[in-house]
């Protein structure tokens, strides 16, 4: 995947996505420092250094890009809802990962959701805002338009056999 163009981008007011590194158009690769932009941030991918600020809500939760378990799923369902819950209070929300693409997507696409988006619209959003390589994990497509809490329940049961 090519690295995103930037290093966050606002899919809806209020509601940032981002990564940990970004490309300028002269192929430069730069670090993403979040300092104090953000009243809070989400973060799925965590290096040191990358902030944020002493004093900004920082939540931490490292979750793979790859198939989950039905906690990890809780978890990104009880993300999102604290990352729309933050927007509605008026505040501003990066949800941020390693590159700003599946991670992320996943969380800011369910925060979206729990607005009262349709799912395909918020996935549709989040490429046009974001970068048509977001949400390139298919799985992690499907567990939105399956539902988190029917993916969550169907994670549970392989944990059972």
């Amino acid at each position: 995947m090519p690295d995103p163009q930037a290093p966050w981008n606002e899919v809806t007011a209020g509601l940032w996505m981002g990564g940990h590194h970004w490309t300028d158009d002269l192929g430069y690769r730069h670090a993403v420092v979040a300092s104090g932009e953000f009243d809070l941030v989400i973060s799925l991918y965590t290096r040191p250094g990358h902030g944020p600020d002493a004093g900004i809500d920082h939540l931490v939760a490292e979750i793979p890009d790859g198939p989950l378990t039905a906690e990890q799923i809780h978890t990104a369902q009880e993300l999102a809802r604290t990352a729309a819950q933050g927007v509605r209070d008026g505040r501003t929300v990066l949800v941020r990962c390693h590159s700003g693409y599946n991670r992320s997507g996943l969380v800011v696409a369910q925060a979206l959701i729990e607005m009262g988006w349709e799912t395909t619209t918020a996935i549709e959003t989040i490429r046009q805002r974001r970068s048509p390589s977001a949400l390139n994990n298919r799985l992690f497509e499907e567990y939105l338009t399956t539902g988190l809490a029917v993916s969550r329940l169907l994670a549970d049961l392989d944990t059972l056999t």
